[in-house]
C-alpha cells in the first residue's frame, strides 16, 4: 500500500492486500495505522494474562488468541469495514474462526493501554465492540494497575474496576479467575 486516502473508506478486502511490513486497523472504513512494538510492560502483562487464559481454558471450547490476530468485527467477511487487532480475544463459537482469524463479535476482548492507543481503546473501540455484540471487554492500564472490565448487559456496558490486589471474575468464562497480582508484577 503506497499512502491511505484519508476520504476513502476501507474494506477487509483492501487491508488484506496491503504488504508494506505496517500494521493497521479499520474501524468504520478508516485506517489507524499501530504504533510500533509496545513497551516491555505491557508485553509482561499480555503474556501473562495469556497464560492465565490458555490454562483454564485447557480442554474447554473456548480459544484465546493474542495480538496480532485479525477480528473481522462485524462477520461482513472482506466486505467488513472493521477489522481490529485486540491484545487478547476469546472466541467460544468456533464458527467464527477461519483461517483468516475471527470473522464476527469475540466473546471477549482485552485491550492493554498503550500512550498511543488511549482514546482509540475507550473511547472508539469501546463503542465499536459494544455495538458488534462483544460479551465482555476488559481494559488493562499498566499505569495505574487497574483493569475496567466492561459486561454487556441490555445493549450497554455495565463497568466493574479492580486493581493489581484484585483477582478478577472473567463473567463469560464461568470459574476463571484472574490474578492480577501476578498480571502486574514487576
Amino acid at each position: 500500500m503506497d499512502s491511505l486516502q484519508k476520504e476513502k473508506k476501507y474494506t477487509y478486502a483492501d487491508y488484506a492486500k496491503w504488504d508494506d511490513d505496517k500494521r493497521y486497523e479499520l474501524i468504520g472504513g478508516v485506517a489507524y495505522m499501530m504504533s510500533p512494538a509496545p513497551l516491555r510492560q505491557h508485553q509482561d502483562i499480555l503474556v501473562e494474562m495469556v497464560w492465565q487464559f490458555k490454562s483454564f481454558l485447557k480442554g474447554k471450547p473456548c480459544k484465546v488468541y493474542a495480538a496480532p490476530f485479525d477480528v473481522r468485527l462485524n462477520a461482513a467477511g472482506d466486505t467488513d469495514d472493521t477489522v481490529v487487532q485486540p491484545d487478547i480475544v476469546i472466541v467460544c463459537d468456533k464458527s467464527k474462526l477461519d483461517k483468516k482469524g475471527c470473522n464476527g463479535a469475540p466473546d471477549m476482548v482485552v485491550e492493554i493501554l498503550s500512550p498511543s492507543t488511549v482514546n482509540l481503546d475507550r473511547l472508539i473501540k469501546f463503542n465499536k465492540y459494544l455495538e458488534a455484540g462483544v460479551r465482555e471487554y476488559w481494559i488493562v492500564d499498566p499505569e495505574t494497575r487497574s483493569v475496567q472490565a466492561c459486561m454487556r448487559e441490555n445493549g450497554k456496558y455495565v463497568v466493574s474496576m479492580y486493581s493489581d490486589a484484585d483477582t478478577a471474575p472473567v463473567k463469560v468464562l464461568p470459574g476463571c479467575l484472574i490474578d492480577l497480582k501476578d498480571v502486574f508484577a514487576e
